[in-house]
């Protein structure tokens, strides 16, 4: 049957042919290789100067920026240098050094825990494997795998609040469990990535790819990401919505590494403008 005359049969767009598994690895391995160029000098955002002050200081970022943990463990790290300083430590006066991190009393509880673990069953030393990390005291995979990665050179994926939005904002995974998205992210990349990858998705989630209002316009991977269009396009504007050193602000570690090309952050009780809470 044909048309009217004069009329025009309107033809339903065919819709969007679904992405291969094979061109989402692709996509997402020249996504780490475009990060990597922007951000070389990624790195934990913890200060820590051996395993034993990662491992505190990981635990203690739970519901807290890094920042506030940098700005609180230096006179932490002078009353509890060590597994069994920490193990003998009042719990009122641990509590009181930690109590700008939030959830003081049952973060103190997991350091004391810990600390005690270390000093009766690892001879005061932190375990450089996962099997032996998790079963610490408020440490779970996430901690455990910053641990290994950071302190120990083995490595692993961490999958922050940072890391789970990204990769489910580029398509990645579609999964919500951080163990989960673990292992789907572990099968795209190489193990040699792994640790370097986490640092990169994190710093861009920080600087660029916000959860409230990702600076899109501002973007080096604008290209290659399904969700461009979700925050701000106008490159002019896209540039007032960086932070840290993108932004010409100070960073969150109050000691940053050598080739890091923005400011250390304020210690504690000095101006937190740049504080938030997606920090």
């Amino acid at each position: 049957m044909t048309a009217p005359q004069g009329k025009v049969s309107a033809k339903k767009p065919k819709p969007a042919k679904p992405e291969s598994r094979l061109a989402m690895v692709r996509r997402a391995r020249r996504i780490n290789r475009e990060l990597a160029e922007t951000y070389p000098y990624a790195h934990p955002e913890l200060d820590f100067r051996n395993p034993f002050e990662l491992l505190v200081a990981t635990v203690l970022s739970a519901q807290t920026t890094d920042l506030r943990v940098n700005q609180t463990t230096p006179a932490l790290f002078a009353a509890y240098p060590t597994p069994e300083d920490m193990a003998a430590a009042v719990p009122e006066d641990l509590e009181e050094l930690i109590r700008p991190t939030g959830f003081f009393r049952m973060k103190a509880r997991s350091l004391m825990g810990l600390s005690q673990a270390l000093r009766e069953d690892h001879g005061g030393e932190v375990p450089g494997r996962l099997e032996d990390l998790v079963k610490l005291p408020g440490v779970g995979r996430k901690t455990a795998n910053v641990v290994l990665g950071n302190a120990f050179g083995v490595p692993g994926i961490t999958v922050d609040t940072h890391f789970g939005r990204l990769v489910r904002r580029w398509k990645w995974t579609e999964q919500e469990d951080p163990e989960k998205v673990e292992a789907e992210i572990c099968a795209i990349f190489p193990k040699s990535e792994w640790t370097m990858l986490s640092h990169r998705v994190v710093f861009h989630g920080r600087r660029i790819c916000h959860a409230r209002k990702p600076a899109c316009g501002a973007c080096p991977i604008a290209p290659l990401c399904p969700a461009y269009g979700e925050g701000e396009t106008d490159p002019e504007k896209a540039k007032k919505l960086l932070k840290y050193e993108k932004g010409g602000q100070p960073g969150q570690r109050l000691s940053p590494p050598p080739d890091y090309p923005g400011l250390p952050a304020p210690p504690l009780g000095a101006d937190l403008a740049q504080e938030s809470p997606e920090s």
